[in-house]
């Protein structure tokens, strides 16, 4: 295990680093906004996310938004359940290649990886397990969802779900459901659907948030 910051990579640019290991680094913790959204939304979180042994970094989506302010990773705009897996696919090959530059970056591996994903970032983050190596150890969705459900639990990966229970966008169903479904699969995955919120975070989903990380160690 490799815990030496890898100063030949250059950190991606747009990226939001919310806070640096000040001992040797164990995990990489990467955040992903929603639509129209942007790294510095997460800022507030940091504090509570901060590990002296754990990089915490808010990722930008890489394209303008077209909803006329911030980014995104997919055009919502028309979208369907019939093409919203294609738009994702398209978008998944930049997704992969971000994870793997802070990785680089960072010195750290997939095993030592958590994508954590608010919305559309849940979407991608979600997504990233069920094409090709799994990109991280981890995954949080927070108010997200699968594209489709999922087909794979690969080995080694364990999913955490956080909902509103009054979300209006992305229906608490959509996690409790794939939940079910990994486990079905034979995979280590939760939900937890929490009353009166909406799409958003509160307190309970960041503290919800904070446990699966340090589960991890």
């Amino acid at each position: 295990m490799n815990l030496r910051t890898d100063t030949r990579s250059q950190a991606p640019a747009g990226d939001l680093i919310l806070h640096r290991p000040t001992a040797p680094a164990r995990q990489l913790v990467l955040l992903f906004h929603g639509v129209g959204a942007s790294p510095e939304g997460f800022a507030g979180l940091a504090p509570a996310l901060a590990r002296d042994d754990r990089w915490v970094v808010a990722v930008r989506s890489p394209f303008a938004s077209d909803l006329g302010s911030g980014w995104q990773w997919f055009s919502v705009q028309g979208v369907t359940e019939a093409n919203r897996s294609e738009r994702m696919a398209a978008a998944m090959p930049r997704f992969t290649e971000t994870v793997r530059a802070w990785q680089a970056h960072t010195g750290l591996d997939a095993a030592q990886t958590v994508l954590a994903g608010f919305s559309q970032g849940s979407i991608m983050s979600l997504e990233s397990t069920q094409t090709g190596e799994p990109l991280a150890g981890r995954v949080v969705a927070l108010s997200g969802r699968f594209a489709v459900p999922p087909r794979l639990a690969p080995a080694g990966v364990v999913w955490r779900f956080v909902h509103g229970a009054q979300d209006p966008v992305i229906p608490a169903a959509f996690s409790t459901d794939a939940a079910a479904q990994l486990q079905a699969l034979g995979a280590d995955a939760q939900a937890h659907v929490l009353p009166g919120l909406g799409h958003g975070i509160d307190a309970r989903s960041l503290g919800l948030l904070v446990d699966a990380l340090d589960a991890t160690g």
